[in-house]
């Protein structure tokens, strides 16, 4: 199928892939950095952005397969690629099927979660979107205040604060509009588990970036993505949460750029333990009470109008 992407810069090809509720927006806090040394595609996958959704199931093997086709319609099979959280377990699963990417960065991926972590994931993620949902009518407001930014960005990110507030409103519209969200992060919770690849069977590049603070992959969950891909390097991103590319933009360009070019990066900084969580500001863990408290109320209502 066809999909809407955006290609800048001049150099070797990059691939970027957006995690879920995103599109190729979800870039645009390193696109110009990587654009200077690369020729970057960023894509909308199927049922996001710009794309239409896929005819039949969303799940990560469809849209990989679709990715797939993506690259050979255009002649891109080998292509340098990099993927954020749902788009990081897909540039994985792809670097586990062979002969689709060259040199991969994986960031923060999700598909490792185990026991309780599943349920957490799924309605934490779920509630936050009905939140988003509800509140569009608002959003370019809410965006452009500091606080309120932080409230709805806090489960995804360390400082939310610094988000630019034009790219946290790109990604709040996009995830509430996106139709194939639902359906997909029910397919990440309780679908399919993700294969991995013995050692040995990747021969390109392949990094695996965790942000120490994500409170949607648990970084304990790195070591679990590290056993079932263990031709990969681990990089773990200091005072980052989630999303690497805007709590750490300027590392992540970095490591994208170093990695995908065969450079060494900081040794120090590899396949390093997590260290014990840090405290969490209290604007952060406002903003997660909030956004619990929100979520909650709009549940409360939508029963009380189905009673």
């Amino acid at each position: 199928m066809e999909m809407n992407f955006i290609r800048r810069g001049t150099g070797p090809l990059l691939l970027l892939v957006h995690g879920i509720g995103g599109s190729w927006r979800s870039w645009q806090t390193i696109l110009d950095e990587l654009a200077r040394e690369r020729e970057v595609i960023a894509v909308d996958l199927p049922g996001f952005g710009d794309t239409p959704p896929l005819a039949g199931p969303v799940t990560i093997s469809t849209l990989a397969d679709a990715l797939t086709d993506f690259l050979r319609q255009h002649n891109l099979l080998g292509i340098d690629a990099v993927g954020s959280s749902m788009g990081a377990r897909l540039v994985l699963e792809l670097a586990r099927r062979g002969g689709v990417l060259g040199a991969v960065v994986s960031l923060d991926p999700g598909g490792f979660w185990q026991g309780w972590e599943i349920p957490v994931f799924y309605h934490s993620v779920a509630l936050s979107t009905k939140l988003v949902r509800a509140l569009q009518p608002v959003m370019p407001l809410l965006m452009d205040n500091p606080v309120t930014r932080t409230m709805l960005f806090a489960q995804f990110s360390a400082h939310p604060w610094r988000i630019p507030a034009r790219a946290a409103l790109d990604e709040m519209r996009s995830f509430a509009h996106a139709p194939s969200f639902d359906e997909l992060l029910y397919n990440l919770a309780y679908g399919e588990v993700q294969q991995g690849a013995p050692r040995g069977a990747i021969q390109a590049p392949l990094v695996i970036g965790w942000g120490r603070q994500d409170k949607v992959c648990l970084p304990g969950q790195a070591e679990r993505a590290l056993a079932k891909f263990p031709d990969a390097q681990l990089y773990w991103f200091d005072h980052c949460g989630h999303f690497p590319q805007w709590d750490q933009p300027a590392e992540t360009s970095r490591l994208i750029l170093a990695a995908t070019s065969g450079q060494p990066f900081p040794d120090t900084k590899v396949s390093l333990p997590a260290p014990p969580p840090k405290a969490v500001p209290r604007v952060v863990v406002a903003g997660v009470a909030a956004l619990a408290a929100g979520a909650a109320w709009l549940l409360l209502r939508q029963r009380t109008a189905r009673g």
